[in-house]
């Protein structure tokens, strides 16, 4: 862990350590935010997300200890606390929340009608019931979209690229996630012209992620697609165990999959979006209604792959997609 990263993970002790904040030397307004993710204060640490989060807020002259004061609530991949949390999250009388995932956020939005909701990332506002429209949403909720579905065809593509002659792809998705069994059917979509098959891979538990790599296995699966998903995201370094003990190329929708072992991934930089959140929060303190605040789209996206994975399993990446790759973990 480099200085920086210290650095943020000391500050955020206060955040991450304890359920409810204790701070000294408030001076002034201190707003209080609410934090409500699926995943866990290991995860959201260990990502940057947080130094993200933390230097967004700063940019903007929220400090917690001195203005800001944090409620932060993790399911720790438990789907059935999440409601339980953000019901008692509302109790606190906080002043905004920032929701992590399309979990937690209908969460948060069952909670409350009325205080404002930032979504740090969900793959399709409008379809999951966020927002009327990305540019008008109507309600108490706006924030980042991950833009997903807008990924599935690259996906699959460079999948294709780093496996020459694939022909059967498993698709690990949430069941638990509205967006995914539309995501499914375009991966479906996406490669019924080229005589490709698909193998759903319905996963909410570690458990079921072990069962479905020994599923997919025993239906000859020669690559897999891990789609975007707090779960999922918490879960990649076990994914990445899994694809090099099954000798199975994969890659995930989110960046971070390829800097803990996975092959490539590809996706929006959703770490940015911790940063910007900063910019919601900072408007909506200031009076503006998230019902006017525009749903942003990400504008940067991210190719990374791991050459020293890559040559355990025995794929050869082409210098071609070496050349376009953000990153490279060697």
């Amino acid at each position: 862990m480099n200085s920086r990263r210290k650095l943020f993970v000391a500050l955020g002790a206060g955040m991450l350590a304890a359920p409810f904040g204790a701070f000294a030397q408030q001076q002034g307004k201190v707003w209080r935010i609410g934090y409500i993710d699926f995943g866990s204060r290991k995860s959201l640490v260990d990502s940057g997300r947080y130094a993200n989060l933390i230097e967004g807020l700063r940019e903007r002259g929220y400090v917690e200890g001195r203005n800001l004061v944090f409620e932060a609530r993790f399911a720790e991949g438990n789907a059935d606390r999440l409601n339980p949390l953000a019901a008692e999250m509302v109790q606190k009388k906080i002043d905004l929340i920032l929701s992590q995932g399309t979990p937690a956020s209908h969460a948060a939005k069952l909670a409350t009608t009325t205080i404002p909701i930032v979504v740090v990332a969900t793959t399709d506002p409008v379809g999951d019931g966020f927002a009327k429209s990305l540019a008008r949403p109507g309600g108490n909720i706006t924030g980042m979209s991950s833009s997903a579905e807008d990924t599935v065809q690259k996906l699959v593509e460079l999948l294709s690229a780093a496996v020459p002659g694939l022909t059967r792809i498993a698709v690990a998705n949430n069941p638990g996630s509205s967006a995914h069994t539309g995501l499914v059917l375009r991966v479906q979509d996406a490669v019924r012209r080229t005589g490709k098959q698909v193998l759903p891979m319905g996963v909410r538990t570690r458990e079921e992620i072990e069962r479905g790599f020994e599923t997919v296995m025993r239906a000859r699966a020669e690559a897999m697609i891990i789609f975007a998903d707090s779960f999922l995201f918490s879960e990649r370094a076990h994914f990445a165990a899994l694809a090099l003990k099954y000798r199975l190329p994969s890659i995930n929708a989110l960046g971070g999959y390829a800097e803990v072992g996975g092959l490539m991934s590809f996706g929006a930089e959703i770490n940015e979006n911790f940063r910007r959140a900063g910019i919601f929060v900072d408007k909506i303190l200031k009076g503006a209604k998230p019902a006017e605040l525009p749903f942003e789209q990400p504008t940067k996206f991210s190719l990374q792959i791991n050459t020293t994975t890559a040559k355990r399993l025995g794929v050869k990446i082409s210098q071609e997609l070496l050349l376009r790759a953000d990153k490279v973990f060697e």
